[in-house]
């Protein structure tokens, strides 16, 4: 398999072209983005761009304070929508697509399946939510197939925990958050019994920071009776569950993000899975999780085929870009998951992060340019792109229930500033956009190009030469990273520049590296993938080889090693 690059974008914000969005505007004030939107063009230009599968984020039917009830789609109290969109991440109906995203609602689920085609045509794959640990407090699937159940239809709500039970439920009190469970509805919203919060928020008053708006599901596992697990027989919830990734499997969906799939027990995945598999083989999962220890449980056990590289290359990264670690600190993170570094997915932004380019990170997309040669080109794993990342998208915005907190609004019905002038009139011009953008975006070409071209990146043998330079004089290990990869005779020097300076710097390559990667010494000829300059190297164990990098910039020199015997 050729190197994945996953483009996440949320259709909401992506094709919304009203300029001047108000804050906390509802739908009819600041528009929305809609999957006709993604158009062949789109999709093309994403290709372009080195793109294998786009994850459109928040497909799935949510709570929101847009009224659909005309639809046959029940409304929602506001005082449990975030913002007036609402979170993507809180369901209201697993079996449907969000309305706000039709230009038809009615005819919603025809046109998700008419960018399932676009997708596919435009030799893409196709990446949707599976929001496995919780869902809308006033959950309710309209569109379930035939036959099925809803979620929390035969509980029974007086037991506080049952195997069978889909939710857990706080037996005798209502519900009562430490905020006004009002909104700018007549009458607060009323809950009897209480059920527990989706971040396991087990008391009946949750507060502004809970999943307040939303309720967990329940796998089988007594939480308050000590974690005991009740797994025989299989709870109600796996049954439900796996239906669920069943039929969005058979529509052809191809990738599958699980949300917080750490906070749902790996029994359950390890038999979900397996069913998926055994059906459609080429389906692949990736799970959100962020705790290290469990990391290999769910590749193994669980079965998962990629896990978010957060608190692991993401989190370092970005300390080194904001000159708050070393960068000699990036050897741990691949030594930390040696063995299992082909199942980790990296990446530099997505919604639950703040933007690369804010103030409250490296305050320009420049400053990222570092950071995105190492996690795309360090291993053969997969890197992800957030849309707007490319252009240098800022995410400085006040949108209504986000505040200025350097991240794109999941919550509000707003644009994205880079993509509103870059498909500006519907061209998708590189022209239409500000020369920094086209800088950035043109940086950004090179490096993913070489990620999914370059057979040395894409899937050759990785070698870091930190350890050979961090005593070398023309060498900062506290701001430069380098390491080698190979495949075949050709052979690419990478080299990132964490510094603010232009930077001409000493790079020495180790004897063992020649005898590792039968790398033969002597002098041959280098180019440079980002800027195309050609210079010679004479190659030999232990000796540096010099390099001029641009400010938070690098370079990535091929060459050919010679064709192994």
């Amino acid at each position: 398999m050729s190197k994945l690059i996953i483009y996440q974008m949320l259709p909401r914000l992506f094709g919304n072209n009203n300029e001047h969005p108000q804050y906390n505007g509802r739908i009819d004030q600041n528009g929305c983005g809609k999957l006709n939107d993604i158009t062949p063009a789109v999709l093309r230009k994403l290709k372009d761009l080195g793109t294998t599968h786009v994850w459109y984020t928040g497909l799935l039917e949510h709570a929101t304070c847009t009224d659909y009830s005309d639809h046959g789609i029940r409304c929602d109290h506001q005082a449990v929508v975030k913002g007036k969109a609402g979170s993507p991440y809180a369901i209201k109906d697993y079996y449907d697509i969000d309305p706000d995203l039709a230009s038809k609602p009615e005819l919603r689920f025809q046109e998700f399946k008419n960018l399932l085609k676009r997708t596919h045509q435009a030799g893409l794959g196709f990446v949707m939510d599976f929001v496995p640990n919780h869902v809308a407090r006033q959950y309710h699937s309209d569109a379930r197939p035939e036959g099925v159940r809803d979620l929390g239809e035969d509980d029974c709500t007086t037991q506080a925990f049952s195997p069978q039970n889909n939710f857990y439920y706080i037996p005798g009190h209502s519900l009562h958050c430490q905020f006004d469970m009002k909104g700018d509805a007549m009458q607060p919203y009323q809950e009897e019994p209480a059920r527990v919060t989706g971040n396991d928020c087990f008391t009946a008053s949750p507060g502004r920071n809970d999943w307040y708006e939303t309720i967990k599901l329940n796998y089988g596992v007594d939480y308050v009776g000590g974690r005991v697990c009740r797994f025989n027989p299989i709870p109600d919830t796996w049954h439900k569950m796996l239906h669920i990734l069943l039929f969005w499997a058979s529509q052809g969906v191809d990738a599958f993000r699980c949300d917080m799939a750490e906070m749902v027990p790996c029994e359950f995945w390890n038999w979900a899975l397996t069913e998926v598999k055994r059906q459609y083989p080429d389906v692949l999962f990736i799970a959100e999780v962020y705790n290290p220890s469990l990391y290999r449980e769910y590749i193994f056990k669980g079965h998962f085929d990629y896990l978010y590289d957060k608190v692991g290359l993401y989190d370092t990264l970005r300390a080194v870009t904001r000159y708050e670690r070393p960068a000699s600190d990036i050897s741990n993170c691949w030594k930390n998951v040696g063995d299992i570094q082909q199942y980790m997915l990296n990446f530099l932004e997505n919604h639950d992060e703040q933007r690369l380019a804010s103030d409250f990170y490296a305050g320009n997309g420049h400053c990222g340019k570092a950071a995105l040669l190492v996690s795309a080109c360090m291993n053969t794993n997969p890197f992800m792109i957030y849309f707007g990342q490319e252009l240098g998208e800022r995410g400085m915005e006040q949108e209504g229930f986000s505040g200025r907190d350097g991240r794109t609004t999941i919550f509000d019905y707003w644009n994205v500033p880079t993509l509103l002038a870059w498909h500006k009139n519907g061209k998708y011009l590189k022209s239409n956009l500000p020369a920094e953008s086209r800088s950035l975006y043109d940086f950004y070409l090179k490096v993913m190009k070489a990620a999914t071209t370059e057979a040395a990146i894409s899937r050759g043998s990785f070698y870091d030469v930190m350890y050979a330079n961090y005593h070398h004089a023309g060498f900062d290990p506290q701001r430069y990273y380098s390491f080698l990869r190979k495949a075949d005779d050709e052979v690419i020097l990478v080299v990132a520049n964490f510094s603010r300076e232009l930077q001409q710097a000493e790079v020495v390559l180790p004897q063992h590296v020649f005898d590792f990667l039968q790398l033969p010494e002597g002098e041959t000829e280098a180019v440079d993938l980002l800027t195309g300059k050609r210079q010679m190297l004479n190659l030999a164990g232990d000796r540096a080889v010099s390099v001029e990098m641009e400010p938070y910039g690098g370079v990535m020199l091929k060459f050919k090693a010679g064709i192994d015997e």
